[in-house]
C-alpha cells in the first residue's frame, strides 16, 4: 500500500477514488467545511473500514500551517486534533492529493468578481499546499484544479507561474506544458459528464532520474483509460425513480416521494413552484419533440424575461441532454437547478443530488450528511471518484 494525505479534501472524491483504486492508504485529510468532514469521515468508517476516521479526517483551516501540523486543542471552531505530524508517524507519504479551492481560478468567478478576483485569498491557498509537500517530501503530489488556471493572472503574474516555480523551489518537476499534458475532460474517461480538469502530477527531482520523462510516463499512463463511447445523461439516471410534479403542493413538497425512492438516498426533488414547474416542462419537451424552438441562448434569455420579468446577460436554463453527457456540475448547483433541467418533461424539474452525485460516479452507497444544499455543493466541487480511480492508477504505476 502507498500512503497518502489529501489536502482541500471535501467530501472526498479523490479519496474515495484512490481507495477504489486497491492501492493506497489514507494516513490523513484535511478541509474546512463541517458537512464535508462530517460525510467523508463517514464513508471512511462505513465503506473503507477506517474507525478511526474522526482522528484522520482534521476538520481545520489549512492556512493555520503550524498549528496544523502539530496539534490543537479546544479551538472555538475547530476542536481538536494531534496534528498530522502525529497521524502520519514514522510512515513514508508516498503522495500527497488534492485541490485547492477553484472559484478564484475559474472564468465564471472572475466574470462575476468585479476585482476579477485578483484579492482573493483563495488564489494563494496553494501555498499552504506547497507547505505541507515540503514539511513531509512525498515522491509525487497530485494537484487538481480548474481549466481557469492555466490563465488566471492574479496580481498579474499567471498562476501557473506562481505554482511551477513553488514546487520547483520546494524540489518538484512539473510539466512545462500544461495546457496539452494535463488539461482532462472527464467525459473521456466514463463519467457521464463534461467536466474540463487540470491534473498536475509534481515529481520529486531526488527520487527520480528522468521527472521529465515520469511525468510523461503518467500523462500517458492515464491516457490509456480513455473510453470509445461516452456515457450519457439517460444511461447513468434512467433507472432511478420517476418524480412527478404533484397537482397541489403539500408542505413545500412540490413533486411525489414514491416509496420506492427511498430506497435511494439523497433523491428528494427541491422545491419548484408552479411557474417553473411550467418553464421546465416547456423546455424539456421542446427537447424531447425535436421543435428545438429553445436551443439558443437569445430564445432562453428572452423566456426568461418573459416568464420572469427580469433581464439575464447570460441564458439561465439548460435541459441535460439525453442521449449526451451532462454538462458541467458546479457547486453552484446548491443555489438553484436551472442549469440542471431533467430531460422527462412529465418530471418537470431539476435534478437532485443523487442524480447530481450519478452523473459524477458517486457509488449510489455515498452519503452525504448536512441536507440537500450542502449536498450538491459538495457534489459539484469533487473530482469524479471514476476519473480519481484512473489517476491513481497511474500514479500506482510510475511510483512502482
Amino acid at each position: 500500500m502507498l500512503n497518502t494525505i489529501d489536502l482541500f479534501a471535501g467530501c472526498g472524491g479523490l479519496t474515495d477514488g484512490f481507495k477504489q483504486s486497491g492501492h493506497f492508504n489514507m494516513l490523513a485529510g484535511i478541509e474546512w467545511d463541517k458537512n464535508a468532514v462530517a460525510t467523508l469521515r463517514k464513508r471512511l468508517k462505513d465503506k473503507w473500514g477506517y474507525q478511526d476516521a474522526d482522528e484522520r479526517m482534521v476538520h481545520f483551516d489549512i492556512q493555520r500551517i503550524a498549528e496544523l501540523l502539530q496539534g490543537f486543542t479546544d479551538d472555538k471552531e475547530y476542536s481538536s486534533s494531534v496534528g498530522l505530524d502525529k497521524l502520519v508517524g514514522n510512515n513514508q507519504v508516498d503522495v500527497v492529493i488534492g485541490g485547492p479551492p477553484c472559484q478564484a481560478y475559474s472564468v465564471a468567478g472572475r466574470i462575476r468578481d468585479t476585482k476579477g478576483m485578483h484579492d482573493d485569498y483563495r488564489n494563494y491557498l496553494f501555498e499552504s499546499y506547497i507547505k505541507v509537500v515540503e514539511h513531509f517530501q512525498p515522491k509525487a503530489c497530485i494537484f487538481e484544479n480548474v481549466q481557469g488556471m492555466l490563465s488566471a493572472t492574479p496580481g498579474g503574474i499567471s498562476i501557473v507561474d506562481r505554482v511551477t516555480k513553488a514546487f520547483d523551489e520546494a524540489g518538484y518537476y512539473i510539466s512545462t506544458n500544461l495546457k496539452n499534458d494535463a488539461l482532462f475532460d472527464t467525459s473521456d474517461f466514463g463519467v457521464p459528464q463534461k467536466r474540463l480538469r487540470l491534473i498536475i502530477i509534481a515529481l520529486k527531482k531526488t527520487h527520480f532520474a528522468d521527472c521529465q520523462s515520469k511525468a510523461q510516463e503518467f500523462y500517458s499512463l492515464l491516457n490509456s483509460f480513455k473510453v470509445a463511447d461516452k456515457i450519457t445523461v439517460k444511461e447513468a439516471l434512467n433507472d432511478l425513480p420517476k418524480l412527478y410534479p404533484l397537482l397541489e403542493p403539500v408542505k413545500r413538497q412540490s413533486h411525489s416521494i414514491l416509496e420506492q425512492q427511498l430506497e435511494v438516498t439523497s433523491h428528494e426533488p427541491r422545491f419548484h413552484n408552479s411557474r417553473d414547474i411550467k418553464i421546465f416542462n416547456l423546455l424539456a419537451d421542446d427537447i424531447k419533440s425535436g421543435k428545438n424552438l429553445y436551443v439558443h441562448s437569445d430564445a432562453l434569455k428572452a423566456l426568461y424575461t418573459e416568464k420572469t420579468g427580469k433581464k439575464s446577460a447570460v441564458h439561465k436554463y439548460h435541459v441535460l441532454r439525453e442521449h449526451l453527457p451532462s454538462n458541467t456540475i458546479p457547486a453552484h448547483l446548491y443555489k438553484d437547478g436551472l442549469r440542471h433541467i431533467h430531460p422527462d418533461p412529465e418530471q418537470a424539474r431539476s435534478i437532485t443530488v443523487r442524480e447530481a452525485a450519478r452523473l459524477q460516479t458517486f457509488d449510489d452507497d455515498f452519503e452525504f450528511l448536512g441536507g440537500n444544499g450542502a449536498g450538491y455543493k459538495m457534489i459539484g466541487n469533487a473530482v469524479p471518484p471514476l476519473f480519481a480511480k484512473y489517476v491513481a492508477a497511474s500514479v500506482m504505476k510510475i511510483l512502482r
